[in-house]
């Protein structure tokens, strides 16, 4: 029996377990929540659920099972057996996730948690996204360019939503629901009205101590409006600048970005960027906000609060500046030009790449502030290319992908 064939089975085998447990606890829940008062006498016995031929393996054996299942599947959609493997039981999720590496390890985008892990040091991880204007929206995808058969893994989604005093990116894990009130709700993206500068809010604690959210400006809404599952706070992860053009002059637009939840730490010698290995549950999160519980009102965007960088008990660490790469002027071809070793063919304002902006006194080498940590750029209509490397995340990198699309007047 091939590999594929042993996930196919277990992967059947627990549905069907998942099913027999969801109707043998509604049994229970139902009989618990008669008014009338049970007489005494033994409780009632249910007949134990059988687990089936896999789900007690040796570990030995499971372990050689699983690590071969990794190493064969090495792209999507064939991937997807791995996470298979881990949807099978606790004993399953716990050696797969052994097994699995991060991205920065590997190279590679397994679950969804890869996606707020930072990049490989060496390459770069390749990924595109796709813009409809008729939907606003916007689809990140794992892979080059499109495939024909549109089967490319989607990563991403983010739906476009203009306000009065700005813009909204809405970010979800599927491209179909960018409801905030969802558990698919991962971030979003806010501009101010000029659409110079952009605001990072991670529905997730960072790792680190240096970001808390603010009393009011971070709530998504009120405690009571929401399935106790879904996080009700937004966290500051991070804000973009676009440098004003006063002057109307020609050129390429200048950003920077400031990265609150990545210290700068990270890129020098011997650093590290937060690695998250599980998204952090509401128990969790909560004991994060003791100002926030209770009846506080509902959710405050007002500029006055987005303006002012959250408040923090902890001790504060040095943030990583990005800056983009300036380009150089081309004579011949009379425009300014950047590398982007084939991975943009299309000219566009849009286009950018971005690199650390340290001060002498991080001892940072030169090789590590000459390195492309995001580069972002058009290949066709509607289509762009983003290849992001350590130590941004692709939840990062896509957020600052998407403050390109938004409209700047005053920049250009």
């Amino acid at each position: 029996m091939s590999l594929k064939s042993i996930v196919s089975e277990l992967k059947k085998m627990k549905d069907g377990m998942g099913i027999s447990r969801r109707v043998a606890e509604g049994r229970q829940w139902l009989s618990r929540s008669k008014s009338h008062v049970a007489p005494d006498g033994p409780l009632p016995t249910y007949e134990p659920i059988e687990q089936g031929q896999w789900a007690n393996l040796p570990p030995e054996l499971l372990l050689d099972i699983i690590r071969r299942v990794e190493e064969s599947e090495q792209s999507w959609p064939a991937r997807a057996v791995v996470v298979f493997c881990a949807s099978v039981c606790k004993s399953w999720r716990a050696i797969t996730k052994e097994i699995v590496k991060t991205p920065e390890q590997c190279g590679r985008l397994t679950f969804p948690i890869s996606l707020k892990q930072p990049g490989p040091r060496d390459t770069p991880i390749q990924c595109y996204i796709r813009r409809n204007r008729e939907t606003s929206t916007y689809i990140l995808y794992y892979g080059l360019v499109p495939s024909e058969n549109e089967s490319d893994k989607l990563l991403l989604a983010a739906k476009k939503i203009r306000r009065a005093t700005g813009t909204d990116f809405v970010i979800s894990l599927v491209a179909n629901d960018f409801s905030r009130a969802r558990l698919t709700y991962d971030s979003k993206l806010r501009s101010n009205f000029l659409g110079t500068k952009f605001t990072i809010y991670d529905s997730h604690p960072p790792l680190e101590a240096g970001v808390q959210p603010n009393n009011r400006s971070s709530r998504r809404f009120h405690s009571k409006q929401v399935s106790p599952g879904v996080p009700a706070c937004n966290y500051n992860a991070g804000t973009i600048s676009y440098e004003l053009n006063v002057l109307r002059t020609r050129g390429p637009r200048r950003m920077r970005c400031i990265m609150n939840s990545i210290p700068v730490s990270a890129i020098q010698e011997g650093g590290n960027a937060p690695t998250p290995t599980s998204f952090p549950r509401i128990d969790e999160q909560s004991s994060l906000l003791p100002a926030l519980q209770g009846k506080d009102p509902l959710l405050d965007f007002s500029p006055a609060n987005l303006s002012e960088p959250p408040v923090s008990n902890q001790v504060s660490v040095e943030p990583l500046m990005l800056k983009n790469k300036a380009p150089r002027w081309h004579e011949q071809l009379q425009c300014w030009c950047l590398n982007f070793k084939g991975r943009v063919t299309v000219a566009s304002v849009k286009n950018f790449q971005l690199v650390a902006a340290v001060d002498p006194s991080h001892n940072v080498s030169a090789a590590e502030q000459d390195k492309v940590i995001l580069q972002f750029g058009k290949i066709g209509k509607d289509i762009f290319t983003m290849d992001y490397r350590y130590p941004l995340s692709a939840f990062q990198a896509f957020a600052i992908c998407l403050s390109s699309f938004d409209t700047k007047p005053a920049c250009e």
